[in-house]
């Protein structure tokens, strides 16, 4: 009897195992979607506000002494595109974050943007 259920356990823990291999280590579809939708609404403008950090500070190391940094708003939507995987980043969501960004991190002297 021990036998038995310690094989079937056996036969079970290889079997989940298989199917994560096959899966690729990852959920291939949410289990909740309303749940997957508010978590992606919840990261959307925090990982926006990332990117317009991460291109910010991009430009200001790719511009030289005594020249301004000149700030893409294309070049946030890119890394919300590749880094954050967000592939539906509206243009218009980054460009009023940028705005914020600019006034919050005082970029005004430095900095110019297509924002």
């Amino acid at each position: 009897m021990n036998v038995t259920l310690g094989a079937l356990v056996a036969a079970a823990g290889v079997g989940l195992v298989a199917l994560g291999l096959l899966a690729g280590g990852r959920a291939r579809r949410p289990f909740n979607v309303r749940r997957a939708h508010a978590a992606e609404r919840r990261r959307y403008p925090v990982a926006l506000k990332r990117a317009c950090d991460m291109a910010i500070a991009e430009a200001r190391r790719r511009a030289g002494p005594g020249e301004p940094a000149i700030v893409r708003v294309d070049a946030a939507l890119e890394l919300m595109r590749g880094h954050f995987g967000f592939v539906y980043a509206r243009r218009e969501d980054a460009a009023a974050a940028m705005r914020r960004r600019f006034r919050e991190r005082g970029c005004a002297v430095g900095c110019v943007t297509d924002a």
